[in-house]
């Protein structure tokens, strides 16, 4: 079965809409979105990328913020005086001191265990205490962990929970002396 005959029309050119404001939406949408909050603040849309680097005290390349110092010949002291380059004015200072004010902050620790992990670590802790050949050995072993990865697991376990490790510990010990 043949396809319908679409109608083309002609492309006319519209008077009314603002070329150079369209080019601008179009480059603003397809420009990537800025994550750091401080630099997004700072960041001005007309200027080019190294502009607004420079604005704000930053580099793109890190080889240019030191350069490589150039041999010089032989001088004459007193005939030529060295001329350092003239720094960078730095208009957005602003900027610096927050990124280095986030950047001393101490970084949040992350790191844990699920709690299938726990459990398990738990238990053969309440049934074995220290004794990883017999964790090994145990029917709730499913993985079948040698006593070696069982030490690691628990030493792990007692590393990113150590108040948890701290308070079942004493747990442990509580239970084991009210059924002595």
């Amino acid at each position: 079965m043949p396809k319908a005959k679409k109608s083309h029309r002609k492309k006319k050119y519209d008077y009314n809409q603002d070329r150079k404001k369209l080019k601008l939406k179009f480059k603003k949408a397809q420009a990537p979105r800025i994550e750091c909050p401080q630099i997004r603040n700072a960041w001005n849309d007309r200027k080019s990328v190294a502009q607004n680097l420079t604005d704000m005290g930053l580099v793109s390349d890190p080889n240019r913020s030191l350069p490589v110092r150039k041999q010089t010949l032989l001088q004459v002291p007193g005939t030529a005086t060295e001329v350092e380059a003239p720094q960078h004015l730095v208009k957005k200072p602003y900027v610096i001191k927050h990124l280095e004010a986030e950047a001393s902050l101490p970084g949040k620790d992350t790191r844990s265990l699920s709690t299938d992990m726990i459990e398990y670590v738990q238990y053969m802790i309440r049934e074995h205490n220290d004794d990883f050949k017999a964790m090994a050995r145990d029917e709730k072993n499913y993985y079948q962990d040698t006593p070696k990865q069982i030490r690691r697991k628990v030493e792990r376990y007692r590393s990113f929970h150590p108040d948890q490790y701290s308070a079942f510990m004493e747990s442990v010990k509580a239970q084991k002396m009210d059924s002595s």
